[in-house]
């Protein structure tokens, strides 16, 4: 498997390393959309979002909220975004699980520019039915 996350965990590639314990590591992105954002990595290779066990995922979280709090700290945003790409057409391009951490500022124009869509009716409820009925199964 070729995974550059993993060749930074393994230290056959370099990264500006910001936090690290036995199951996550945290680094700046080399193509950041504000200077100081960070992906928060599981040390262990997992594909996606759905892939990682609730242990690792605990640890993900936690190590996340550390570092959010630390680029609150020290570089001062109006606020920030965590956010998670799964899959292609989610903008995932890095087939290593990974949250991003981005810093964000009022005059950044960046911004999520998303095409909102209205239910017609009795279509909200069907997609809450397919949806209960999965999570039940």
């Amino acid at each position: 498997m070729d995974c550059i996350f993993c060749d930074i965990i393994g230290k056959k590639e370099s990264a500006e390393i910001l936090y690290e314990n036995d199951r996550v590591i945290s680094f700046l992105d080399i193509r950041p959309v504000n200077y100081g954002h960070t992906l928060v990595i599981p040390k262990t290779h997992y594909e996606n979002f759905l892939s990682v066990p609730p242990e690792e995922m605990e640890a993900l979280i936690l190590a996340t909220q550390k570092l959010s709090n630390a680029i609150v700290k020290s570089l001062i945003p109006d606020g920030f975004n965590i956010v998670v790409n799964n899959g292609i057409a989610a903008g995932q391009s890095i087939f290593h699980f990974h949250f991003h951490i981005i810093p964000r500022f009022k005059s950044d124009d960046f911004k999520f520019r998303p095409n909102l869509k209205s239910y017609d009716d009795g279509t909200m409820k069907n997609f809450a039915e397919k949806i209960r009925l999965a999570v039940t199964t």
